[in-house]
């Protein structure tokens, strides 16, 4: 009896293991990636929260919801850097200080190095 509900999660897993192609498949395997990790480090905690994600990505994932989501992340960054742009011409010009421009300018770099990191993320 116990093996039933077994197998069927089993069946379950690999069924959505073949539909899910791509995108979904990658982001499950770095999900499971991380599981590992965090079991080598003996996070029980971590571990937990990698599997409810690993649940939901299995349930809940299609690549064109993958691909909407990064592009909100790519979106989102876009728009920070565009901020951080913003305000370092507004701190130039009000003639700020050299220390003032160099943080604006560090945030800057920081915030278009982001917004590369995520558009090189497959996901």
């Amino acid at each position: 009896m116990t093996t039933r509900p077994i197998l069927a999660a089993v069946l379950l897993s690999l069924t959505s293991l073949t539909q899910a192609a791509g995108l979904c498949q990658q982001k499950e395997q770095a999900i499971q990636h991380e599981i590992d990790i965090a079991r080598q480090h003996n996070n029980p905690h971590r571990v937990s929260g990698l599997e409810r994600a690993l649940t939901e990505t299995r349930a809940n994932c299609s690549d064109a919801s993958v691909r909407a989501a990064h592009q909100q992340k790519i979106k989102e960054h876009q728009q920070k850097v565009s901020e951080r742009e913003q305000e370092l011409k507004q701190e130039r010009a009000e003639g700020g200080d050299r220390k003032k421009i160099a943080k604006r300018e560090k945030k800057l770099a920081e915030a278009q190095r982001e917004l590369k990191d995520v558009q090189a993320a497959p996901y």
